[in-house]
């Protein structure tokens, strides 16, 4: 690693996890010809245009995301799966670009990877030539770049506008809908932040599906376990909703039934069991408790996990249906799901 005399730069690469930007270190006298005969020797190499790092070693992570917003200029900030990943939203995937947004108008553009390569001039070859250095840069634009950002030493998206953003990524307005319940569902994000995000900064691709997603999130769905259901289960086979978040008072307290159809005049209780919610011991006390409160009053109960909904809509479908029926339900809408063998 070069060791600069001038305490000033010395700082300044410090603070930026060994890398500098031409424009940077040019005040300091560090003129094209002589980067480049740093960049030549091997003793410095290019992260991405006009981004170097002063050391020959492997890029840390913190370094990787310096690169990326050095690269998009002192306007960018972190978002979309990087913004995620920062927040703990998402898991970190080394292999995936760096996403800044930056204001409309700037004239930063994405670049993809940078790999390793020798040095020449007979300098010591740079770790596994070939190898991927950096995993590039993704550069997005907003209009509302003022709007969407909070301060940290590295700034990002808010929360709302991560997970919006992420949606609007996606492929398919299905695919937008379930990225939206899982990211608020999973991160526990504010509702209402994310409404007034959607409200304030209308996207251009997705609304309807984005809005819907909203809806079902307001019904009281918590979960991606949850989602599969009001979905995969109720919507697609023509059920009823069920209440969410149903209040029961069991021992004195107050507990909640995932789904309830009283207000559909059936006393059918559903339980969704996710296993990490429902493995510790307070929990299946409680379960147990909720489960004798419903059989002292008489109401039917069925349970189910991810493998019955996730694997298995169809035949939740019928047994739920066939409690419905029993209990005096009556059918109103046909089924939509082309995978049941059935006739409704």
């Amino acid at each position: 690693m070069t060791v600069f005399h001038d305490l000033t730069v010395q700082q300044l690469v410090d603070n930026q996890h060994g890398l500098v930007t031409q424009g940077q270190i040019a005040r300091f006298g560090y003129n094209r010809g002589r980067v480049r005969n740093l960049l030549d020797s091997g003793h410095w190499r290019r992260v991405l245009c006009g981004v170097y790092a002063v050391t020959n070693g492997p890029l840390t992570r913190d370094a990787v995301i310096a690169a990326g917003m050095l690269y998009g200029g002192s306007h960018a900030i972190l978002s979309h799966r990087t913004a995620a990943e920062e927040w703990g939203i998402l898991r970190i995937d080394a292999d995936a670009p760096v996403h800044v947004t930056v204001p409309y108008g700037k004239s930063a553009v994405s670049q993809g990877p940078t790999l390793m390569s020798q040095a020449r001039r007979g300098a010591d070859p740079v770790p596994h030539p070939g190898s991927v250095l950096h995993p590039g840069v993704t550069v997005h634009r907003s209009r509302a770049h003022a709007h969407i950002g909070v301060g940290f030493t590295t700034p990002r998206t808010t929360k709302a506008d991560t997970v919006i953003d992420l949606a609007v990524a996606e492929s398919s307005a299905r695919d937008a809908y379930l990225s939206l319940v899982t990211t608020v569902t999973n991160a526990r994000i504010r509702l209402a932040d994310v409404v007034k995000r959607l409200d304030e900064r209308p996207p251009l691709r997705f609304h309807r599906a984005l809005e819907s997603a909203v809806r079902l999130l307001a019904d009281g769905v918590q979960s991606v376990l949850e989602y599969h259901y009001a979905v995969d289960v109720e919507q697609v086979h023509g059920l009823p909703s069920g209440a969410r978040q149903s209040p029961v008072v069991v021992d004195g307290r107050t507990l909640w039934e995932d789904v309830d159809y009283t207000p559909h005049g059936v006393p059918l209780i559903v339980r969704l069991d996710g296993r990490w919610a429902h493995s510790m011991r307070e929990i299946q006390f409680r379960d147990r408790r909720r489960d004798n409160a419903a059989e002292l009053a008489d109401r039917p109960r069925l349970v189910y996990g991810m493998e019955e909904v996730g694997r298995n809509a169809c035949e939740v479908a019928r047994e739920v249906e066939t409690v419905l029926r029993r209990e005096g339900w009556v059918r109103t809408a046909d089924s939509l799901c082309r995978a049941c063998a059935r006739v409704w």
